[in-house]
């Protein structure tokens, strides 16, 4: 299968998927790139703005996963403006994305982004501790264990998920302890692909658009949101 990884990271989410896909993972900030490229040197990787990536080469992949920006949809942006700081626009790219890859990509995709501070605009599937909008079911899970990205320090972290940052060079965009916190969890990560490929490998099956499969679970989702 064609993966495209969009907004890559250090790869969190593909840490388990070992190398049987052709994956090509776009990632802007250099030294992360670099440092994801030791980690999987068998994929294509792509030093690029990832949102305008996936604009010209959509239509070239089987399963597309983005992670857009997350901050300034994150509930913490309630406690800052508590804290005096002023209110900022939530970025749109998450929602821009969303909506064409629905419309127009022909493969499976999905969209990951951090439970906000606000009822999402459009419904979507809780799992862990992110909220997932995909043109396929994907089902509950828990990981067997995680650790509190609110607290741990970045060594914790790094002996958790089993990264070594030393040979990473932090930057204004990316230091390393936003690095692992950015993380979705490898098991999670794995997860979402093994319910993406068996939606894949059922050859018969006709892709359901994002509105048509979420509907049904749109009250169930708010609740999830609220907990």
């Amino acid at each position: 299968m064609k993966i495209l990884n969009l907004y890559a990271g250090i790869g969190g989410n593909r840490k388990l998927w070992e190398d049987e896909h052709e994956i090509t993972a776009v990632e802007q900030d250099e030294p992360t790139a670099n440092f994801y490229k030791l980690l999987f040197p068998n994929d294509n990787v792509v030093i690029a703005d990832a949102h305008e990536y996936l604009l010209n080469n959509f239509d070239n992949f089987d399963f597309i996963w983005s992670s857009p920006p997350c901050p300034t949809h994150s509930r913490l942006n309630t406690t800052m403006v508590g804290l005096g700081k002023r209110p900022v626009y939530p970025d749109m790219i998450l929602y821009e994305e969303i909506i064409f890859l629905n419309q127009w990509h022909k493969g499976l995709f999905v969209v990951e982004n951090v439970i906000p501070y606000y009822e999402p605009l459009i419904p979507a599937k809780k799992v862990d501790r992110h909220l997932w909008w995909s043109n396929f079911l994907i089902t509950t899970f828990i990981p067997t264990k995680k650790p509190n990205h609110e607290t741990a320090t970045v060594r914790q972290l790094e002996e958790f998920y089993k990264y070594d940052l030393s040979q990473v060079v932090e930057t204004n965009k990316n230091s390393k302890l936003k690095m692992l916190r950015n993380m979705v969890h490898p098991e999670v990560g794995m997860h979402i692909l093994n319910c993406a490929l068996k939606k894949y490998n059922y050859n018969n099956a006709e892709q359901l658009k994002l509105f048509e499969l979420y509907e049904p679970q749109r009250n169930f989702c708010r609740k999830q949101v609220n907990q």
